[in-house]
């Protein structure tokens, strides 16, 4: 079993049968017995019209464990949801983690994933994990960069013969990008939004790149910050595009810099190659595009973006002595009853 585990979703891949689970990485909780009630799409549904007992909440921040507790019980759902006719046995599975990742940090993942059943557990590398996914082959003697974005974190790695030559994780994901859009419809047109309403216009309506037509609008549908009252304004394109920009910039700058780190063999291959970009961050509209502007190296969009990752640490059961070799070295591969590291 492949899990990557995401601050937005959880996707879960089981060799030989594919992705089986692809659901929000959320939690219905019941605020007076402390309860959860739902979990993943169905607690999805219930965001922002929660009942009055009710609160939806994102267990994992920035691609790290935020509530332990609720992410293991979440993960464990997931898992149960996704073992065929839900057996009992004792299972393996690589999960995918970023690359600044703390002995703390990855110690939670490694425990919610034994308490959710898992046997042994191997712990790989989001960058590796996404590179593989997206088709470069652990033979390859020459670097590709891959940047990895998506919603709380953006991990850039360069990749050369299975290994990660460089590799930098960033604390900031495609979820800025909402934040800033609420943020500007609170401050400056009054409008009060929930999560759903940012979602859809990011992915419906923003782009990365500007637009040929700024003046194109959409109305939003809120809440008046003054009155309290539903209310609705109209948004343009031209409104929306320096707010996504500024995001995508900052994103840009950190795969520049990085760029500027490597050994000069490294950065001839990038040249040559380009970027890779996968993540749910890679399906905003024009990102490719601005990429390539703000870099001037080619750059694609990987097949499936959202699944890279997945599908690349579902590629590691086919050879088990890479699988082996990639994994977190300093803390090898933890079986159950183990402790990973001392205390």
């Amino acid at each position: 079993m492949a899990i990557d585990l995401g601050t937005a979703s959880t996707i879960i891949a089981v060799k030989g049968r594919g992705v089986v689970l692809d659901e929000p990485s959320l939690v219905a909780i019941n605020e007076t017995t402390e309860t959860i009630v739902a979990y993943g799409s169905e607690a999805a549904e219930m965001r922002g019209r929660e009942g009055r007992d009710l609160a939806v909440q994102a267990p994992l921040t920035g691609g790290v464990v935020g509530d332990f507790e609720r992410t293991k019980k979440m993960l464990a759902h997931f898992v149960k949801k996704a073992k065929s006719g839900g057996s009992s046995i004792s299972i393996q599975a690589v999960m995918s983690m970023t690359s600044d990742v703390t002995h703390v940090e990855q110690r939670a993942l490694f425990n919610a994933a034994e308490d959710a059943g898992i046997g042994k557990v191997f712990m790989m590398e989001e960058g590796l994990a996404a590179a593989f996914g997206a088709g470069v082959l652990p033979t390859d003697k020459r670097a590709s960069a891959i940047v990895d974005i998506g919603a709380g974190t953006t991990n850039i790695a360069i990749v050369a013969k299975g290994s990660i030559v460089h590799s930098t994780s960033d604390r900031l994901g495609s979820n800025a990008i909402n934040d800033s859009l609420a943020t500007h419809l609170r401050r400056h047109r009054g409008l009060q939004v929930g999560v759903e309403t940012t979602e859809l216009l990011k992915t419906n309506f923003s782009s990365a790149f500007l637009p040929g037509d700024i003046s194109k609008s959409i109305e939003v549908r809120g809440r008046d910050v003054t009155t309290g009252s539903p209310a609705a304004v109209e948004i343009t394109l031209g409104e929306v595009y320096p707010i996504v920009e500024s995001i995508v910039r900052r994103i840009a700058l950190r795969v520049k810099d990085t760029l500027t780190e490597l050994r000069p063999e490294v950065a001839a291959d990038i040249y040559d190659r380009g970027i890779i970009l996968t993540g749910g961050g890679a399906l905003l509209d024009g990102i490719d595009q601005y990429m390539r502007a703000f870099t001037n190296l080619p750059v694609i969009i990987s097949d499936e973006p959202r699944y890279a990752t997945v599908n690349g640490l579902v590629k590691m059961f086919d050879d088990e002595k890479l699988l082996e070799r990639v994994s977190r070295k300093e803390l090898g591969v933890f079986q159950h009853g183990e402790i990973p590291f001392e205390a």
